[in-house]
């Protein structure tokens, strides 16, 4: 029992050691501040001899991500677009005597489009979220691809045969 308790005072001790040792702080003059920010990241990274990341408008992001994103996008636009009802409703517009004249101009089709696509493809991805909670060993990288392809597809049909209504 002694034995084991000078192992573990041991083993503290070298512990708190090893966890007060402190590096000494690089100080950087005002001018050599200066000259570091009149270098961009590109300069910078070249200077150290480091790689720069790919910037996202040339990086080719996977349907996957893709798919996320729209899903997030488009829940978006449905929170404004009912806020925007709703604004509308209690600073004593008339939304339904809006969508009639908008239902009756030259705007039906891409007003039906506006509000169509996004409610198809979010409640789409949804329900393939939905699916991915309650059976998560169907979550494989295939399956994954195949499904945001279908959201695609479905959400396509979906919002084609909503315009035609």
């Amino acid at each position: 029992y002694i034995m084991i308790s000078l192992r573990t005072a041991h083993r503290s001790l070298a512990l708190r050691q090893h966890l007060t040792v402190s590096r000494h702080m690089t100080v950087i003059s005002s001018k050599s501040a200066a000259e570091y920010k009149k270098q961009n990241y590109t300069e910078r990274m070249e200077k150290k001899g480091m790689p720069v990341s790919p910037h996202v408008m040339i990086y080719a992001f996977p349907v996957v991500a893709l798919s996320s994103i729209t899903v997030r996008i488009t829940g978006v636009a449905l929170w404004g677009g009912m806020a925007g009802v709703a604004a509308m409703s209690v600073f004593g517009g008339d939304p339904a005597l809006l969508a009639a004249s908008i239902g009756d101009s030259s705007l039906a089709l891409p007003a039906k489009f506006c509000v169509s696509f996004p409610l198809a493809y979010h409640f789409i991805g949804g329900v393939r979220h939905a699916y991915w909670d309650a059976t998560p060993e169907a979550v494989t990288n295939e399956a994954v691809e195949k499904a945001s392809y279908a959201v695609v597809g479905g959400s396509a049909i979906l919002t084609g045969v909503a315009c035609m209504l």
